[in-house]
């Protein structure tokens, strides 16, 4: 394999307390014995290999302006994650030994406790090079970082198991499995926790989490990881067994060679250095004025942003120069105005989405392996949910009148997904479904061709304050999206304790935040990059929303971090997205042709790969597989393996039973309600509003802030 043309666009430069740190990066390593003292017989490291690999120069090239002292500092900590990566495979993935790997690894947290003094004493070089390293790093930041760093090095540090899995059982992971694993296993994250440390400054706490600064920290660890990817592949795959490498993933998922896997990867790596870029110049800038950061703040921020861009020209430059990697020759690069102008015209691609004519295509069809079932009550629940939304306003805005509520049958949805629900129960679950079906429908209509940012920003905040913590209403409902919510939210979070009310209340506003960047994109023309699409539409689906509820009803048998573990949130997403494909497999036509919309697996495919209609269709449908697959295998093995590894008692085992039919029940449910629904037949898209609505909309078009300028017209 030839390394392919990358995307370089900034300029790598070198610290120049590069010797300084190589001289104490030996010294170190010798000190926490991981040079030339054998572990369990062998020799992971020689004074030869830890010259050769040269770690300081990628510390040089990846932090050039830090000082002497924080480099040293810096680069011990990369002398570590490498030295316990290969360490972790030849003790442990060479021959695999699942048992010793799960002890070593259960003993490492003793060694970074984020508010306590370390009180073990060290039995390897991993566990000595932690406890140093974890006492000379925590003492400067806050408790936020320790506890962001803690948690990212623990990922990095759990996730070698799940690598070592796939090995034992010869298994290749799909591609959205692998890219959500590979940033946990790689540990960009964790790099990017050290770029704070490097600039000196910590990205403020009330906007840490936000999805700006997520989006940069897994840009920045996609590109770090699919990069070392390329580099490694013929280390990874040829010398060590290696399954979890990107370009290996790709070449059997698509069925193509490896030269071609490999710019397939490169296009990847490309893409998210785009969204990067993209978010850091325009979501980056609105977010710090909106949460009014101050100026320390901001400079916190925008060193973050530059010491990220910093990491990934340097770490380029080391790949090139450092002898852990033995690839051929990559082809010739261009420079950085030549890199620009070559990946140009990938950057417009996905700014130039142009209504299309589909091609025709049989309905798709779906062989979900659960039974379906039905509850007993579904006419009164179709009349209960059509009182409830003439009383709401739903009817009478100009986007759905009764007739066509009734027609999307929202109703049959709710029995077949819960169906042992209660009539109250299967009341309150058609209302959520039919308010986010008309939302999904409201958003675009309103806002998405008026290029009315601010209108969309105040109507998202005006929703957020329809779901009062404390359940006291200070807004008065404006329109029938707010009346709505509001109503429901009364209903459905009043019973909750308010710690679950909070979790309840942050699934709602993740969707509202992803329709409003729905609309964003609609505004921009921009077909969403596909990790960025993926991620995205587990919210503008409703999704997590939907997982929300049905974790309330075991919240008071199952332990919190349980649903934090890799096996409950594999069922999950696994389980979103392919219901969020079913959805995007049968509304194709409806929303490319008839809508012109940019969100859509297909559409997303189609783009990204540069492949005709028939081919995005095939390899979405080989997606839906995968993560059934993947769903099967982590409620029929890895689930009553978790109930072992964890010893959980019987009421917590039944429960996470309960919850995975449960789950079950929602992908068969959903299924069938797209098939079944005229919300996707080209009778009903053809006519997206009734006449005698398009007759009075400019007399009914919807009120509230921000929607004075609406025009409720077809966007066929």
């Amino acid at each position: 394999m030839q390394l392919p043309e990358f995307y370089t666009p900034y300029p790598a430069r070198l610290n120049p307390n590069l010797e300084r740190a190589r001289v104490h990066a030996r010294a170190w390593a010798h000190e926490m014995d991981m040079v030339g003292v054998p572990q369990h017989g062998t020799v992971i490291w020689t004074d030869e290999d830890l010259a050769s690999h040269d770690y300081a120069l990628l510390c040089a090239y990846t932090h050039p302006d830090c000082d002497g002292e924080a480099l040293d500092l810096i680069t011990d900590w990369y002398v570590w994650v490498f030295y316990f990566d290969d360490h972790f495979v030849e003790l442990y993935k060479r021959n695999p030994d699942i048992q010793g790997a799960q002890a070593y690894l259960d003993r490492l947290p003793l060694f970074m406790p984020v508010d306590a003094a370390i009180r073990d004493e060290p039995a390897n070089p991993v566990e000595k090079g932690l406890a140093d390293l974890w006492r000379r790093t925590v003492g400067t930041h806050s408790r936020d970082w320790r506890e962001r760093f803690a948690a990212n090095t623990k990922h990095l540090l759990d996730e070698s198991m799940w690598e070592l899995h796939n090995i034992s059982a010869n298994r290749l992971s799909n591609p959205i499995e692998y890219i959500e694993m590979r940033r946990k296993v790689g540990g960009a994250p964790w790099s990017a926790n050290l770029v704070e440390h490097a600039v000196g400054l910590e990205v403020p706490a009330d906007i840490a989490g936000s999805r700006p600064i997520g989006v940069l920290r897994d840009t920045f660890s996609d590109a770090v990881h699919l990069r070392n990817d390329l580099f490694s592949y013929e280390r990874e795959v040829f010398d060590e067994g290696e399954l979890s490498n990107s370009v290996l993933v790709f070449e059997k998922f698509l069925d193509i060679g490896t030269q071609d896997a490999a710019e397939a990867v490169n296009d990847l790596l490309t893409s998210r250095l785009h969204q990067f870029e993209h978010t850091a110049l325009t979501e980056v800038p609105i977010l710090l004025d909106e949460h009014a950061v101050d100026p320390i703040g901001r400079a916190a921020v925008l060193g973050y942003v530059k010491g990220l861009q910093d990491w990934q020209a340097g770490g380029h430059e080391w790949h090139l120069r450092s002898s852990r990697y033995t690839n051929k020759d990559p082809k010739p690069q261009p420079g950085i105005l030549g890199s620009l102008a070559r990946t140009m015209p990938q950057r417009l691609r996905q700014f130039s989405n142009v209504p299309k004519i589909v091609q025709p295509y049989p309905r798709p069809t779906y062989d979900v392996p659960f039974p379906l079932g039905m509850a007993p009550h579904l006419d009164q629940c179709r009349e209960e949910v059509i009182a409830w939304s003439e009383e709401v306003g739903l009817h009478g805005e100009g986007i759905w009148d009764e007739a066509k509520n009734r027609r999307f049958d929202l109703a049959l949805a709710s029995v077949c997904m819960d169906p042992d629900g209660t009539p109250s129960e299967l009341f309150l679950s058609a209302a959520w479904l039919t308010w986010g079906t008309y939302g999904d429908d409201y958003y675009p209509w309103v806002f998405g061709r008026l290029k009315d940012l601010a209108g969309l920003k105040h109507q998202t905040a005006r929703l957020k304050q329809c779901m009062p913590l404390d359940l006291v209403q200070t807004v008065v409902p404006a329109n029938a999206t707010e009346r709505s919510l509001a109503d429901l939210w009364q209903r459905t979070a009043a019973p909750m304790p308010q710690s679950f009310r909070e979790e309840f209340r942050k699934a709602v506003d993740a969707m509202l935040d992803a329709w409003a960047w729905e609309v964003v994109n609609i505004q921009q023309n921009r077909i969403p990059d596909p990790v960025d699409y993926l991620e995205m539409r587990r919210s503008t689906f409703g999704s997590e929303l939907t997982t929300s509820l049905s974790r309330f009803s075991h919240s008071t048998t199952v332990p919190p971090e349980i649903w934090r573990t890799r096996v409950v949130q594999t069922m999950e997403r696994s389980a979103m997205d392919y219901t969020f494909m079913v959805n995007d497999t049968i509304s194709y036509l409806k929303e490319i042709q008839y809508e012109g919309e940019v969100h859509n697996m297909v559409r997303v495919v189609e783009n990204f790969l540069g492949v005709s209609q028939p081919r995005a269709f095939e390899i979405t449908f080989k997606l839906m597989d995968a993560r059934m697959g993947q769903f099967v295998r982590a409620v029929e093995t890895d689930l009553p393996k978790l109930f072992d590894d964890l010893s959980l008692d019987s009421a917590t085992r039944a429960a996470l039973t309960r919850y995975a039919d449960e789950l079950k029940d929602w992908i068969v449910g959903v299924t069938h309600w797209h098939v079944e629904t005229s919300r996707y037949y080209e009778e009903e898209i053809r006519t997206p509003v009734n006449a005698h609505l398009l007759a009075g909309a400019f007399s009914r078009r919807p009120s509230g802030i921000g929607t004075s300028a609406a025009r409720i017209t077809s966007r066929a």
